[in-house]
């Protein structure tokens, strides 16, 4: 049991803790703010070396893990930004794909006091639009812990995801919300997501992640869905886990969305052959996930041609 596995057991502990936390990160976001551009690579260096155990080369990256550095410093796309934004998105997927893949959306509002709860549903996920991990899945509206979540969106929507974590800062600019989606059933108990690695609008991995609340596995498959001797950070799953339906369609909708870029991982879920848009993530694991073995770090760095272009 982990130690925020242990303090939910006491709600005000938890409440005091997460008040805690977003005040400790906040503070390093707005100190980070001042920094010059060789002091920013002082700290990437540190925490990749950390993560890694390698050096960084910055003046010709060749890891997929490295030039996911230099990206964060230098890219200049405007479009980063505009596709990170878990609202903003839904028009680039809307017009390219179709909106039959979106989760519909319920309510968008600029504050946690402004959501009329009493209109939303009994189930459905609360989120914000400009970071990772930020979501609550309400399955039951008569047990929604309201107290908890304000603390946590509020904490949400004071933290600039750009500085909070590895410098990804294409997330500073994206005007803050919060979101309400339709809560999607699924069999089991984790909604399937299947993440798309695609060089140059040309899907070349995906994998999927199992049990992310428990224990976290990781199994990565290529186009035959065949299973991959290289992993990212987790281990593989003990058993096998079956091909999805319309798998040919998914990557067919991932290269579409990944179309002018250089790189990017495109989420999609898949709940019996229905499939969703999930998001759309430039600097995944901002970079700092190791891959393993090794050597594939660099294999992957060699399918990110393009990477000076955008």
């Amino acid at each position: 049991m982990n130690i925020r596995t242990r303090l939910k057991e006491n709600q005000f502990v938890y409440r005091l803790y997460l008040k805690y936390k977003f005040s400790k990160t906040i503070k390093i976001c707005e100190e980070r703010k001042s920094l010059n551009i060789e002091e920013v690579k002082k700290i990437i260096e540190h925490d990749y070396y950390k993560r890694i155990n390698e050096s960084i080369d910055w003046e010709n990256p060749k890891k997929y893990t490295e030039i996911m550095q230099w990206k964060k410093l230098y890219s200049q796309d405007y479009r980063r930004t505009e596709y990170s934004d878990k609202i903003l998105v839904r028009n680039y997927v809307k017009n390219v794909i179709g909106q039959e893949y979106l989760i519909p959306l319920i309510g968008k509002w600029a504050a946690f006091d402004d959501i009329d709860f009493d209109m939303l549903p009994n189930s459905f996920v609360l989120k914000t639009n400009h970071g990772s991990g930020t979501n609550i899945i309400v399955k039951d509206k008569n047990r929604f812990d309201k107290k908890t979540a304000k603390i946590l969106v509020n904490g949400w929507m004071k933290t600039d995801f750009g500085y909070s974590h590895g410098f990804e800062l294409h997330y500073s600019d994206i005007t803050r919300m919060i979101f309400v989606e339709q809560y999607i059933e699924t069999k089991g108990n984790d909604l399937q997501d299947y993440k798309f690695l695609c060089f140059d609008g040309k899907a070349h991995f995906c994998w999927v992640d199992v049990d992310r609340n428990g224990d976290h596995r990781r199994n990565v498959y290529d186009l035959n869905w065949d299973l991959q001797p290289w992993g990212q950070v987790k281990k593989n799953t003990d058993n096998v886990i079956p091909k999805p339906e319309n798998f040919e369609l998914m990557i067919t909708l991932a290269e579409k969305l990944a179309t002018g870029f250089s790189h990017v991982r495109v989420d999609l879920y898949n709940v019996d052959g229905k499939i969703y848009f999930g998001e759309m993530t430039f600097t995944n694991g901002s970079g700092y996930d190791l891959i393993y073995p090794r050597k594939y770090d660099l294999k992957l760095g060699e399918l990110w041609k393009n990477f000076r272009e955008d």
